[in-house]
This record gives structure tokens, C-alpha cells and sequence, in this order.
């Protein structure tokens, strides 16, 4: 029974982190190919996979607790700050530096945000410097030079938007973790993105609708790739992601997150035919063994899930 429990925790987080990370690379490719405007694509994505997810809490019978954070004051306040400058914030810059760029550098720069996070936290005096710190810090840095110039001082492998938006990215999703915090400790984690996916959307909406689209454009196939990058790349993604907590420990589910830019990067090299140069692709090993020594850390400081 355990074995079980434990396969399919593992099917659970592989499933979830490998289709986010491919779900940026089809973004990419509804851009690139086909025109989709990012602010729409971040407005319908934010607005149908928020309302998949309450749905999905109805039919598992959370009713009571997907209304409860409509009855504090307070709660509500740090919900719509949260899903505007955390949530929305979050996504669209993901994608922004999608379109100017690819889902592998996108992904591989939002997974700084933990660094970012220590660093926010040393300012703070809230934790000490220490040597694991200060290799991490390193293999960020290392990881960013070679991933963004491919090792060359003569220019840039990745256009200077993408790095930006990258860049913003990573701050926004610290800010996401940070302030998602209190919240997510008292309410269900499905809950509280369920709201603020809908809270976002309905932000973005006032940028660009979502029924303001040209059809002309959608074809079957677009409709398609909207449809895995809304429900696979999004509410399934997350959804199983968590779920998988249930089975396996944090930092078993953390160190398999790390798939999601590895698919990012694969997705984006051989389904894209994006160039990626050798040091490139050890710059990419340097942030993905930070993702690996920082979930190690959580392990060795006995973190809470």
C-alpha cells in the first residue's frame, strides 16, 4: 500500500513539473508562430484555469472552505494584493519573457527567485550568511552569465527584453512565495490559487479582454495548444503538483520540480529548434544544481511543507 501511495505521488509531481515546463514552450510557439497577443494569453490562461481549479474544489466538496476567505476583512485585502502583484505579476512577466525570448531562459531566470529571497532575507538580518549561501549566490550568478552571453563579453545570447522580463519574474514569484505564505497556512493552497488566478484575470482583463481576440487566427491547432497550455500547463499542473504532497515528502517533490525547467529546456532546444550553445547548457546545469542544493538545505533545516 505504501509502494503504491508512493508511485503515484511520484507519477503525480513528474507529470505536473514536466507539463509546466512544457507548457511555456507552447506559449512561446503561440507567439512566435501564430501571433497570440501575450496580454490576452495571460488573461484567458489566469481566468479559465482559476475557474477549472474552484470548480474542482466544488466537486471535491470544499465549498465551505473556498468561501471562507470572503469573510475576513483582512484576508480578503492580502488575497487581491496577492493575486495582483503576486499571481499576475508572476505570470505575466513569465510570459513576456517568453515572447521576447524562449521558456528555457524564462524558466531557468524565474527559478532564481530563491536566491533572491535569501538575498531579501540577509537585508533584513532575518538569517546569517553563510558558505552553502554564498555557493549558491555563486552558481546563480556563474549560471546567469553563461546562460544569457554563452560565455562571450562581445554581446548577449538573449535579447536584452527577455532578460528583463526574466529577471522581473524571479522577483516577482519571491514576492509570490513570500507573501503567499500566511495564506496559504490558513487556507487550502487550491483555494487561495483558484481566487487568485480569477482575481488576476479579471485585472488583466481591463488591459485586454478576453473576448477581444481575431479569430481569424484560431485555428484548431491554436485552440489546441490554448487547451494544453490552460488546463495541462496550468490548473492540472498545479493541481497534481500539490496533490503529490500528500505522498511524497517536500523535499522529494521539490528535487523533482527541477524537471520543469529541464522539459522547458529540451522542449524549447528540440521541439523549437532554439540554438543552444555548450556553455549554455552549463549554465543550466549551475541553476538547476541550485534548485537541487537549495532544496537539500530545506531538508537540513527541517522546513515545513
Amino acid at each position: 500500500m505504501l509502494r503504491s501511495s508512493r508511485h503515484k505521488g511520484l507519477a503525480l509531481v513528474i507529470i505536473g513539473a514536466t507539463c509546466w515546463g512544457i507548457g511555456g514552450t507552447v506559449a512561446k510557439k503561440l507567439f512566435a508562430q501564430y501571433g497570440i497577443d501575450v496580454n490576452w494569453l495571460v488573461s484567458i490562461r489566469l481566468l479559465a484555469a482559476g475557474l477549472l481549479l474552484l470548480i474542482l474544489q466544488l466537486l471535491l466538496g470544499r465549498r465551505a472552505s473556498m468561501m471562507a476567505v470572503w469573510k475576513n476583512k483582512a484576508t480578503i485585502a492580502r488575497l487581491i494584493l496577492f493575486s495582483i502583484f503576486g499571481m499576475l505579476a508572476v505570470q505575466y512577466t513569465y510570459m513576456a519573457s517568453i515572447q521576447h525570448g524562449n521558456a528555457a531562459v524564462a524558466t531557468l531566470l524565474q527559478y532564481l527567485s530563491p536566491v533572491m529571497i535569501i538575498v531579501y532575507l540577509l537585508l533584513r538580518k532575518q538569517m546569517a550568511l553563510t558558505l552553502r549561501d554564498l555557493i549558491m549566490v555563486a552558481l546563480a550568478l556563474l549560471g546567469c552569465f553563461l546562460l544569457l552571453t554563452n560565455g562571450s563579453l562581445a554581446g548577449l545570447a538573449v535579447p536584452v527584453p527577455a532578460i528583463v522580463w526574466g529577471i522581473l519574474s524571479g522577483v516577482t514569484a519571491a514576492f509570490y512565495t513570500l507573501y503567499a505564505a500566511e495564506l496559504i497556512r490558513q487556507y487550502d493552497s487550491l483555494t487561495i490559487v483558484g481566487w487568485a488566478m480569477v482575481i488576476g484575470g479579471c485585472g488583466m482583463s481591463f488591459i485586454h479582454p478576453p473576448w477581444q481576440v481575431d479569430l481569424a487566427r484560431m485555428t484548431v491547432e491554436v485552440w489546441l495548444y490554448m487547451l494544453f497550455v490552460i488546463v495541462f500547463g496550468t490548473m492540472l499542473a498545479f493541481w497534481f503538483y500539490v496533490s503529490s504532497l500528500h505522498y511524497l515528502p517536500a523535499r522529494e517533490v521539490s528535487l523533482l520540480g527541477s524537471l520543469e525547467p529541464l522539459a522547458a529546456v529540451i522542449t524549447t532546444v528540440f521541439w523549437l529548434h532554439t540554438p543552444f550553445g555548450l556553455l549554455q547548457w552549463l549554465g543550466t546545469g549551475c541553476i538547476v544544481g541550485l534548485i537541487l542544493l537549495l532544496t537539500l538545505q530545506r531538508k537540513s533545516a527541517a522546513a515545513p511543507a
